[in-house]
C-alpha cells in the first residue's frame, strides 16, 4: 500500500508540473499576442464583422478557462514565470503565511505540533512549541470529541522522547494507549504525509499509578501531616479563624507526639479535645472554641465521605518518583488513574495541589532551562476549580506563577477557556484551541470572549473556531524571546502510540513488574494519634473505674466500722465482760481490726496506696 501511495504522489506531482508548464506556455502566448496586436495597424472602422473570431483569439479563450490563477491577484504573471497552483484558496495571503512560517522557526529544540492550514495543509510551514518555553505553562481546550486527549498524547510522547518526565491524570482511561505502539492505516499515512510527519509506530515508557490503590497502578498515598494545616484548610474551605484553629490543633499534636497519618487520626484528636476528657486541654490551648472545633470536625467527616480516606496513609509517595527517566534516557510518563473523579472533585484537587506544593517545596530553583524538569497535564481541569474557595484559587495562582522557576510546566486540559480562572489563564504561555460549539447564547458569549484573548490575526476567529475539523486547532505559543507567536490554524500531528486504551491485562502486568510496587504496594497502619488517644481514653476510663471502686470500698469499710461500733455499744450497755465475748468480733471491732479490713478491701480492688 505504501508503493501505491508513492505512485499516486508521483502522478500528482507530474500532473502539477504539467499544469505549471501549460500555464507558463499560456503566459508566453498572451505576451506574444499582445506584441502582435501592438505592431499591427488599427482595424478599419466599418460595420463589417468577421463571421468567426481569429484562430489565435479562439485558442486564447479556451486556455483561459482552465488556466490557474496566480496566488495573489495583485501580482500579475510575467512571461516565462512559473504560476503556483492551489487546489483550495485559504484565508491568508502569501505575506501572512510567510509571517507565520518565520514566527515558528525556532533555533533551539521544539515540540512539533503540526502544519499550517491555509485551505490545505502546508507542510512547509510547521507549527511548533520551543522546548525551553514549555515551563511557561499552557492550555489545551475544545469541545468533547475534538481531539484534546490526542493532542495531549502527542505532546507527552515528544516530551518523553526529549528526556522530559511527564505526569498526567488519565481521567477516562484512553491515555493509556501511549504505552502501546500505534497501528498504521491508509488514512493515517495520507494525513501525516500531508503535514510532513514521517509517522512510525512507537511506545513510550509508562508507570501506572492509582489513587489510594483503587484501580490499576502503584498506590499513591500521603499523610495528613504532609498536607499541613494550611493546605488542608484550603481544601476543606475553612475560614481564617478555622484555619488558625486547625493550625493550633496540629501544633498540639506535635507537642504531644501524636502522629497525624490519616483522617481518622485527625478526627480522633478533635473528638478527644471536644470530649469531657479533653476539654481541659482544649481550654489550655486557647483560641479554639468548642464550636470551631465542631465545624472542623464536620468538614473533615464530609471530606472523608467523598473518598479521601483511601488517599491518606502510609507509605506516602515520594514525589521525586515522578522525575525519573528510563535507561535509554527517555522521560517516564506517570499516568494516574482516577476512577469516578467526576464524583470526587475534592479528592482530585487535593492530590494535585499537594503534589504541586510538595514539588515546589522540594525542588531547587533552576531559573530558565533548556528543557523542563517535569511537565504536568491536568485533564478535565474544570474539576480542579469546581466549588473551590477563594483561598484555594489564590493558592493555585501562586503555585502556577512560581513553580516555573523550579523547571515545572503545567498544561490544563478542559472544554472551554472559561473553565480556568482569569488569573490562572493569564499565566499560560501556550494555547491550543480545538473546535468550540456555539449552539446557545451562553456558548456564543463564551466564544466571543475566547476570541478576544487571542492576538490580532487575519482570521475571522469566530467563524474558524466553530468550523475546525477533528484534529485541528488554533495555536499560539510563546517564542524563545517570550513574545506570542502569530495565530496559526494548525492540522495537528498524529500520536505514535495507540489511539485506543492499552488492555487492562497489559497494564496489570506492567504494574506487577514495577520496581515501585514493593515500596508502595502494601498499606502500613502503624501506631499513630488514633491508637495513642484510644489508649489514653482507655487509661482514663480505667482510672475512673478504679476511683469508683476505691470510693465503694471506703464506703463499705465505713459501714463495717459503724456496725462494729454499734456492736460494742450494745455489749457495753449489757454490762457483760469483754472476756466473755467472741474474740474475733472483738478484734474486728477494734482500731487494729478496722485498719486491717481497709487494707484487705483496698488490696482486692487494686487501689492500695503504697
Amino acid at each position: 500500500m505504501t508503493d501505491e501511495l508513492s505512485k499516486a504522489k508521483a502522478e500528482l506531482e507530474a500532473a502539477r508540473k504539467a499544469q505549471l508548464e501549460a500555464a507558463a506556455r499560456l503566459a508566453e502566448l498572451q505576451a506574444s499576442e499582445a506584441r502582435v496586436q501592438a505592431d499591427s495597424p488599427p482595424a478599419p472602422a466599418d460595420d463589417d464583422t468577421p463571421d468567426e473570431a481569429p484562430p489565435v483569439a479562439e485558442s486564447f479563450e479556451e486556455a483561459a478557462v482552465s488556466a490557474p490563477q496566480p496566488a495573489d491577484p495583485e501580482q500579475p504573471v510575467e512571461p516565462g514565470e512559473t504560476v503556483e497552483a492551489h487546489a483550495l484558496v485559504g484565508p491568508l495571503s502569501a505575506d501572512a503565511v510567510g509571517e507565520i512560517r518565520a514566527g515558528y522557526a525556532f533555533d533551539g529544540a521544539a515540540l512539533e505540533m503540526g502544519a499550517l492550514v491555509n485551505g490545505e495543509a502546508d507542510a512547509e510551514t510547521p507549527v511548533r512549541i520551543p522546548l525551553s518555553m514549555v515551563n511557561r505553562h499552557g492550555l489545551v481546550a475544545g469541545a468533547t470529541g475534538t481531539g484534546k486527549t490526542k493532542t495531549l498524547q502527542v505532546l507527552a510522547e515528544q516530551l518523553s522522547a526529549a528526556g522530559v518526565p511527564v505526569f498526567a491524570a488519565d481521567i477516562k482511561g484512553d491515555l493509556s494507549g501511549i504505552a502501546t505502539p500505534g497501528e498504521s492505516g491508509d488514512k493515517l499515512l495520507a494525513r501525516t504525509a500531508g503535514i510532513g510527519q514521517a509517522w512510525e509506530p512507537a511506545a513510550s515508557p509508562v508507570e501506572y499509578f492509582a489513587l489510594g490503590g483503587i484501580g490499576h497502578g502503584v498506590p499513591i498515598r500521603a499523610t495528613v501531616l504532609d498536607f499541613g494545616p494550611t493546605l488542608l484548610s484550603k481544601v476543606l474551605g475553612l475560614n481564617d479563624t478555622q484555619e488558625s484553629s486547625l493550625g493550633i490543633v496540629f501544633a498540639y499534636a506535635d507537642e504531644q507526639q501524636l502522629p497525624l497519618i490519616d483522617l481518622k487520626d485527625l478526627r480522633e484528636l478533635l473528638l478527644w479535645l471536644t470530649s469531657d476528657k479533653g476539654k481541659d486541654e482544649l481550654r489550655r490551648l486557647g483560641g479554639i472554641s468548642t464550636q470551631t472545633a465542631g465545624v472542623i470536625l464536620r468538614e473533615i467527616t464530609a471530606f472523608s465521605g467523598q473518598g479521601a480516606d483511601v488517599f491518606f496513609g502510609e507509605p506516602d509517595i515520594d514525589t521525586r518518583e515522578f522525575l525519573r527517566t528510563s535507561p535509554d534516557g527517555r522521560g517516564i510518563i506517570s499516568l494516574l488513574e482516577v476512577p469516578g473523579v467526576a464524583d470526587q472533585p475534592a479528592l482530585f484537587s487535593t492530590f494535585l495541589m499537594w503534589l504541586l506544593a510538595d514539588l515546589f517545596e522540594d525542588l531547587p530553583e533552576v531559573g530558565d532551562v533548556d528543557k523542563p524538569k517535569l511537565v504536568f497535564f491536568f485533564d478535565e481541569a474544570h474539576l480542579l476549580f469546581k466549588d473551590a474557595s477563594k483561598d484555594f484559587l489564590a493558592a493555585i495562582v501562586q503555585t502556577v506563577r512560581l513553580i516555573r522557576s523550579k523547571g515545572v510546566g503545567i498544561f490544563f486540559v478542559t472544554q472551554t477557556p472559561k473553565d480556568v480562572p482569569d488569573d490562572v489563564l493569564a499565566q499560560l504561555g501556550s494555547r491550543v484551541q480545538h473546535q468550540l460549539r456555539a449552539h446557545t447564547p451562553d456558548a456564543e458569549t463564551a466564544l466571543r470572549a475566547t476570541v478576544r484573548t487571542y492576538p490580532k490575526s487575519a482570521y475571522d476567529l469566530e467563524e474558524v473556531l466553530t468550523s475546525l475539523g477533528i484534529g485541528e486547532a488554533i495555536v499560539t505559543v510563546m517564542n524563545e524571546k517570550g513574545a506570542p507567536t502569530p495565530v496559526a490554524w494548525t492540522r495537528l500531528r498524529a500520536p505514535q502510540g495507540s489511539m485506543d486504551p492499552t488492555p487492562a491485562a497489559e497494564i496489570d502486568r506492567a504494574v506487577q513488574a514495577s520496581s515501585l510496587l514493593a515500596k508502595y504496594g502494601e498499606a502500613v497502619d502503624r501506631e499513630s494519634a488514633y491508637e495513642r488517644l484510644q489508649a489514653k481514653l482507655q487509661a482514663a476510663q480505667k482510672a475512673e473505674q478504679d476511683e469508683q471502686a476505691r470510693e465503694a470500698a471506703e464506703e463499705e469499710a465505713k459501714r463495717l466500722e459503724a456496725e462494729a461500733k454499734r456492736n460494742r455499744s450494745t455489749r457495753g450497755s449489757g454490762g457483760g465482760s469483754s472476756s466473755g465475748g467472741n474474740i474475733i468480733t472483738d478484734f474486728l471491732g477494734s482500731r487494729s481490726g478496722q485498719a486491717m479490713i481497709r487494707d484487705v478491701v483496698r488490696g482486692i480492688f487494686g487501689n492500695r496506696r503504697r
